[in-house]
């Protein structure tokens, strides 16, 4: 008894059961630097869409600014329920998880709405759902879970087969959608959960070798024999970007016209004269091209703030795999901090011209509700790692 009671002395907080007015809301042990990264991103956006979007609805100015709004605010409150749920579980039912994603990618075929020539989405009440948005974190999860449980099942060649076996499956049902750059993120996710898992370097080589030859047969081998294998403007999309200004008004227009813009921006920006982005000379301004409206109107300061915390996003994702408290964290934590920081540069990249146009929304900023709460999602698991990895450390479990 004597010892226990110097023991409560010594180190209280191990002791006192009673939780704290922090621990009750799921704040104490939260990552405020990523919080704010987050909430930054989302907040930026919704005033870029609100200086960039007011005539592009008739009679609704606000059209975009609200949704957008709710989307981060329904998302935030996403992130901190996740936060407080210990991601651990997510391994126990990474078969669901996975039979989910593929269900609900392949019901698009059958109940999904078409749209610009693919069908990717479900049209809901108040918002269009696209499962391939919530894929790239479910994906993540339960490949993560899988790769754990099967890490002494087979050989290293058999392993490697099946995890990638059963992660370019929902990648391939997105691709027939077709959605070529979601279906990209779903396998640098992949890619990225067995690099966490310990896939030996030769493997690596091998598959980058496979997806070289993937590409030339793809992009040179099937259209000269007469089989194209992409839809013509998906083609014209990989490769325009090589020589933008050869077809300013068809194939290079969207990115020729993206460079326009963010070039017209200078250093000081050119505000509510914007007329490149505000007059619609820039396509998909709210979604897919919103880094040309930030580099038009706000320049240099505004690009700086969006990639510094986009650098803050993927810098504490990337602590906070070196934090988990198991190997399951580590590559959960490891594969939504690839396919941020994927998508953000192969955005902004499609912006500048040095990446080929493929759809890829940027992270927390493109308008969607899709994108946008599977982003908080994704956030609130990676608090729920770090939480998990703080409490741990106390010899605390989160309740």
């Amino acid at each position: 008894m004597m010892y226990a009671t110097r023991a409560r002395q010594a180190r209280p907080e191990l002791f006192d059961e009673r939780p704290t007015i922090g621990e009750r809301l799921g704040l104490a042990h939260i990552d405020w630097v990523l919080t704010f990264a987050a909430v930054g991103l989302i907040a930026f956006s919704v005033f870029t869409l609100g200086q960039a979007t007011t005539h592009d609805v008739p009679g609704s100015p606000n059209y975009y600014v609200e949704r957008q709004a709710i989307y981060g605010i329904i998302g935030i409150v996403g992130m901190v329920i996740l936060g407080r749920i210990d991601y651990s579980r997510f391994r126990e039912l990474r078969v669901g998880i996975y039979a989910f994603l593929c269900a609900s990618i392949a019901l698009v075929f059958v109940f999904g709405f078409a749209a610009l020539g693919s069908r990717r989405s479900f049209e809901l009440p108040f918002f269009s759902f696209q499962p391939s948005e919530l894929g790239k974190l479910l994906l993540v999860l339960a490949l993560a879970g899988f790769v754990i449980d099967g890490a002494r099942r087979g050989s290293p060649i058999r392993r490697t087969i099946r995890y990638l076996a059963l992660g370019l499956a929902p990648a391939a049902l997105v691709f027939l959608q077709p959605d070529l750059g979601t279906a990209l993120v779903l396998v640098v996710g992949t890619l990225a959960v067995m690099y966490f898992g310990g896939v030996p370097w030769t493997h690596f080589a091998v598959i980058g070798g496979g997806i070289a030859a993937l590409i030339a047969l793809v992009l040179v081998v099937a259209p000269a024999v007469g089989h194209p294998v992409l839809h013509e403007y998906q083609e014209q999309r990989l490769t325009s970007f090589l020589h933008p200004s050869s077809d300013p008004a068809g194939a290079g227009y969207q990115q020729d016209q993206s460079m326009v813009a963010i070039g017209a921006g200078q250093k000081t920006g050119r505000g509510n004269q914007a007329t490149q982005t505000r007059l619609d000379f820039v396509p998909e301004r709210s979604t897919d091209f919103i880094f040309a409206v930030i580099g038009e109107r706000y320049a240099v300061v505004g690009a700086a703030i969006v990639l510094s915390l986009y650098a803050l996003l993927i810098w504490r994702a990337l602590r906070i795999v070196t934090l988990s408290k198991n190997s399951y964290g580590i590559l959960v934590a490891g594969g939504i901090a690839v396919e941020l920081l994927f998508q953000v540069f192969v955005n902004v990249g499609m912006c500048l011209g040095i990446m080929p146009i493929t759809g890829i929304p940027l992270p927390l900023m493109s308008y969607g509700g899709s994108s946008v709460l599977a982003t908080f999602l994704a956030v609130g698991v990676l608090q729920s790692i770090n939480i998990q990895a703080r409490l741990s450390r106390q010899g605390r479990f989160a309740w």
